[in-house]
């Protein structure tokens, strides 16, 4: 199958860039947004507004969700004026949110009843990632979309990876976000320490970056924290309901995870202190107070 047009829900931090690397590639795009404004860049570049999921996936090959909440993507596929409402047959559905398993499968499941295939692709990479076009894309779906869809991964990604079946995505994208979980607190305290210590903190970020500590939290990530900028690539409030679906995943594998229990822990605390909106490197401020 041969994908030309995409209709593309959800242009916030992540989905605006990404977006954008579709129509550069030469892939017409019709988009959806609560907020338009947020579309006005793309719409810009010759991407066409859809009021709505529905038309946004209506006459479409291929139709991308990238949006917040597991609820979202229940609403933006399934509800009233959802995108399986107006899915050509024999066309891909894909959503790279950060998502449940279950509700993946239930998509799958629903898009089977309609003649159309729908996989789940969560990204890893943040916003620098998307505008860089490097994400890592973590695939859950039939191993013939997968193939269909390289050209689209291309355009977006460096990394593309097809892990198995519907949900296998999610899953896989569980396991990054346990990593990250425990790494950002790794990388706030290895900072906090060199500053409370005295040492010339950009030499120790400098320096770790290259050795065995190494990582693309520290590398990313700590540039922001050593200049107090605490505005998202990737929000504490989206962090926190990925941990929980982590959490609830562990829970039904008879898994403990301590590391990740306490992350979460102190992600909450950044929100109760109406920190939710901000990047997921703003722990920082709780090793400040």
């Amino acid at each position: 199958m041969e994908i030309k047009t995409i209709g593309f829900i959800g242009t916030g931090v992540m989905g605006r860039s990404m977006a954008g690397h579709l129509i550069d590639a030469g892939f017409k795009l019709k988009v959806y947004n609560r907020t338009k404004e947020k579309a006005l860049s793309l719409l810009d570049k010759g991407a066409v507004w859809a009021a709505s999921p529905k038309e946004a996936a209506d006459d479409v090959d291929l139709v991308i969700s990238i949006v917040g909440y597991p609820q979202d993507v229940k609403e933006v596929w399934l509800g009233e004026n959802g995108a399986l409402q107006s899915m050509k047959q024999g066309s891909i559905g894909i959503d790279m949110t950060t998502s449940t398993p279950s509700l993946a499968k239930e998509m799958t499941k629903e898009g089977l009843k309609r003649g159309v295939t729908i996989c789940d692709a969560p990204v890893t990479g943040g916003d620098v990632g998307a505008r860089n076009g490097t994400l890592t894309i973590l695939f859950g779906g039939s191993a013939k979309a997968f193939l269909d869809l390289e050209p689209v991964f291309k355009a977006m990604g460096k990394n593309y990876v097809r892990f198995g079946e519907s949900g296998s995505g999610q899953y896989a994208k569980i396991c990054n976000q346990i990593a990250i979980a425990a790494g950002m607190m790794s990388v706030c305290e290895a900072l906090i320490t060199a500053r409370k210590t005295g040492l010339d903190e950009e030499l120790v970020l400098k320096t770790l970056s290259g050795g065995a500590a190494g990582s693309f939290s520290l590398s990313s990530y700590g540039p922001r924290i050593l200049k107090g900028d605490f505005n998202p690539g990737f929000y504490v409030k989206h962090f926190v309901k990925d941990m929980k679906i982590a959490i609830d995943v562990a829970k039904e594998c008879n898994l403990k995870l301590p590391g990740l229990e306490l992350a979460l822990k102190l992600y909450e605390k950044l929100i109760e202190q109406g920190d939710g909106d901000l990047g997921t490197q703003a722990l920082f401020k709780l090793y400040l107070s």
